[in-house]
C-alpha cells in the first residue's frame, strides 16, 4: 500500500500586506498560509507554499504549474486508519501526489482527483503535493476525509487503474451519454494489519458483501462559475452530506459491473459520487466526487456558454413562430395547420434516416431536414386538397400528438424502470401509448386537431427557448431521439434537473396550450368541423356550370376555342397595319 511520509519543509515569509490589498482573490479564496506571492505583469502566482489542513475541512487554494504546494495534516487521531485527500478544479487538470516528484503509481491527474493514505501505527501526520498540470492561477478546493477501521476503503481492490488503492471515479462524456466507472472497494482494517484479500472468496466475510449506491447532484441551471461548483461540490464529498443532498440513482452489488451510464446534458453541471456500504458493520465511505458539464470551456464556438449551434437556433426559432400561430389559429387556417404537422412528421423521420445511413455534418443534416419537412408539409396539404380525406390528415396529426404524449410519459421516472431498458418492451409500449391518442379521439376529429394545435404548437416555443436558455423540458423529445439514433442509449439513466427555469417554462407551456385550445374551441364551436377540400368545390362548380343554361358561364366557349382566340389576338398585335385610301392605279 502507498503511504505518505512527512518531508522537511521550509517556512516562507508571510504574504506582504500591500500585496493582499492590491490583488484580491475571489470571495472565499485565500493564499495558503506561509505562501510567498510574486506579482508579474499584473497577475499573481504562487511560488511555493505550505498548506495546513484539518480533517473534514475544505480549504481553497491557488495553484500553478511551476511550483508544488505541500499539503499537510497534523495531529491525526489514533482511531483514524485511512485518510482520503482530494482536490477539485473546474476545468484545469491538477496533479496530486504522495511525492514531490510524482510518478505514475503515486499520483493522479484530473479535475477531480484523490489519494488514499493508509496510516501506519503511531502515524499522526500526512503529506501530499499539489500543482496544476498546464495552467497558472488555477483556483481549486481541497479536503481530507478520515475513516475508521470498520469503514470500507473505496478503490481498495483496484485492478484496472494505476494507483494501488484508487478512490477516484473516472468520467467520460459525449453529446449523448456520460460514462462513469470506479474500482471496487475493500473491507476496512486496523492500523498495521494486513489488508483483506480481494479474491479470498465470495462469502459474507469478504468484500463481496459490499454494496454501492450511485448518487447524482445537479448544479443550478445556467451557472458555470468556479465558485458555484466549489460551493456545491462540498455537498457531495462526505457520506452524510451526499445522502442529504444527492439523489440516489441506483444500487450495485459486487456482482455488478462498476460502471454506469447517464444521459448527457450539455451546459448543465452535474456531480456524481458513489457510497460504498458494509451491511455487516453498517459503515460507509465515499469515493472522490467527479463533475462534468458535458461541454468544453475552451472551444471558441459551441462551448459551455453557447451550447446550441446557430443553425439550431434558426431552425427552432422559425418553427416556434409557425407553432405559435398554429397554437391559436391552427384550426381556422386549416392548410397552415396541415403544413405545420406535415413538416414535423416528415422532418423527424427524415432526420433519423439520414443520421442513420449517412455521415453528413450536423448543419447539412439540419438543412436537408428543413427541406424535407417543407416538402412533407406541402404533400400533406396537396393530399387534402386533392382527395379531401380528413381521416388521413387526422391520423398524421394524432400521431404527432401521440408521439409527444408518449415521450412525456417516458420522460418521467417511469422511463427509468429496468423493464424499459429492453428495447422491444420499450418500443412496443411507446407505440401503444402513441396510438392511443388518435384511437381515443377517432369520433371527434375537430377536438383532436385543436388539442394538437395547442399542445404541439406551444411545445415548439419550448424547444426554441431551449436554444438560448437551458431547460430540461427540451429533453422530453430529445431523449427519445437519442434512443432512436443510438443503439446503446437504453443503458443510460435519463435523470434531468427540474429547477426554477423549468417550472417557469412549464407554466408558460401550459398557459399557451390551455389558452390556445380554449380560444379555438370557443371560436370554432358554431363553425363546420372542417372546410370542404378545394378540389371538390372546383369539381362541383364545373358540373354546375355545364348543366345550368341560365348561368352566363354556361355560354362560355370551350377552353380550346378560348385559347385559339387569345392566340389570334396576340398575332394581330404583330401584324403591320394596312394604310387607308385607294391603292389601285386609275384606269385610262
Amino acid at each position: 500500500m502507498k503511504t505518505a511520509c512527512l518531508a522537511n519543509c521550509t517556512k516562507f515569509d508571510s504574504v506582504p500586506r500591500k500585496l493582499t490589498e492590491m490583488f484580491e482573490l475571489p470571495w472565499g479564496w485565500e493564499f495558503p498560509p506561509g505562501a510567498k506571492a510574486i506579482v508579474q505583469a499584473g497577475w499573481f502566482s504562487l511560488a511555493a507554499g505550505l498548506l495546513e489542513l484539518s480533517l473534514g475541512k475544505f480549504r481553497n487554494v491557488l495553484l500553478n504549474q511551476t511550483n508544488s504546494v505541500e499539503a499537510v495534516i497534523r495531529n491525526i487521531a489514533s482511531n483514524v486508519t485511512v485518510v482520503i485527500f482530494q482536490v477539485h478544479a473546474q476545468e484545469n487538470n491538477v496533479v496530486i501526489s504522495f511525492d514531490k516528484n510524482p510518478s505514475v503509481n503515486t499520483s493522479g491527474t484530473g479535475e477531480d482527483k484523490g489519494l488514499v493514505s493508509i496510516l501506519r501505527p503511531q502515524q499522526s501526520v500526512c503529506t501530499w503535493y499539489l500543482r496544476s498540470l498546464n495552467a497558472n492561477h488555477v483556483l481549486s478546493t481541497a479536503i481530507s476525509i478520515p475513516y475508521m477501521e470498520k469503514d470500507p476503503i473505496p478503490g481498495g481492490c483496484n485492478l484496472e487503474f494505476d494507483l494501488e488503492v484508487d478512490p477516484n471515479i473516472y468520467l467520460d462524456y459525449t453529446l449523448v451519454d456520460v460514462h462513469i466507472k470506479f474500482a471496487p472497494a475493500n473491507l476496512g482494517y486496523a492500523r498495521g494489519a494486513n489488508a483483506p484479500s480481494c479474491d479470498s472468496g465470495t462469502g459474507q466475510n469478504s468484500r463481496w458483501r459490499l454494496r454501492y449506491d450511485v448518487y447524482q447532484y445537479f448544479l443550478p441551471e445556467n451557472e458555470l462559475s468556479e465558485m458555484v461548483l466549489m460551493n456545491h461540490i462540498r455537498k457531495m464529498s462526505e457520506v452524510h452530506s451526499i445522502k442529504a443532498n444527492g439523489v440516489k440513482v441506483l444500487s450495485l452489488t459486487t456482482d455488478d459491473k462498476t460502471n454506469v451510464y447517464f444521459s448527457s446534458l450539455p451546459g448543465q453541471g452535474v456531480i456524481y459520487n458513489v457510497i460504498v456500504w458494509d451491511p455487516l458493520w453498517n459503515t460507509s465511505a465515499a469515493y472522490v466526487p467527479v463533475h462534468t458539464y458535458a461541454c468544453s470551456f475552451s472551444d471558441l464556438v459551441d462551448n459551455c456558454s453557447s451550447v446550441s449551434k446557430l443553425s439550431t437556433k434558426i431552425f427552432f426559432t422559425a418553427l416556434a413562430v409557425l407553432g405559435l400561430f398554429t397554437c391559436f389559429f391552427g384550426h381556422r387556417f386549416w392548410k397552415t395547420d396541415l403544413f405545420f404537422m406535415g413538416f414535423i412528421f416528415t422532418g423527424f423521420f427524415f432526420f433519423v434516416f439520414i443520421t442513420r445511413v449517412t455521415g453528413l455534418g450536423y448543419d447539412v443534416r439540419l438543412i436537408l431536414t428543413a427541406a424535407a419537412g417543407i416538402i412533407g408539409g406541402l404533400l400533406l396539404v396537396a393530399a387534402w386538397w386533392r382527395f379531401g380525406s380528413v381521416l388521413l390528415c387526422m391520423l398524421i396529426i394524432g400521431l404527432v400528438l401521440g408521439f409527444l404524449f408518449s415521450s412525456a410519459i417516458f420522460f418521467t421516472p417511469l422511463g427509468d424502470y429496468k423493464v424499459f431498458r429492453d428495447d422491444v418492451v420499450f418500443w412496443v409500449t411507446f407505440t401503444c401509448v402513441a396510438l392511443m391518442i388518435p384511437v381515443l379521439f377517432f369520433g371527434c376529429p375537430r377536438i383532436l386537431n385543436i388539442l394538437a394545435c395547442g399542445i404541439v404548437g406551444s411545445y415548439s416555443v419550448v424547444l426554441a427557448v431551449a436554444c438560448y436558455v437551458f431547460t430540461s423540458l427540451a429533453y422530453v423529445t430529445l431523449e427519445l431521439l437519442r434512443r432512436i439514433l443510438n443503439d446503446s442509449f437504453s443503458r443510460a439513466y435519463t435523470h434531468v434537473p427540474f429547477q426554477t427555469n423549468d417550472f417557469i417554462i412549464l407554466a408558460v407551456w401550459a398557459m399557451l396550450a390551455v389558452t390556445g385550445v380554449t380560444v379555438q374551441l370557443r371560436r370554432e364551436r358554431s363553425e363546420v368541423p372542417f372546410p370542404p377540400p378545394p378540389y371538390l368545390l372546383w369539381k362541383r362548380e364545373r358540373e354546375r356550370r355545364s348543366t345550368n343554361v341560365l348561368d352566363p358561364s354556361h355560354h362560355i366557349p370551350p377552353l380550346r376555342e378560348r385559347i385559339h382566340s387569345k392566340l389570334l389576338q396576340i398575332k394581330e398585335v404583330f401584324q403591320k397595319e394596312q394604310p387607308a385610301g385607294e391603292r389601285t392605279p386609275l384606269l385610262l
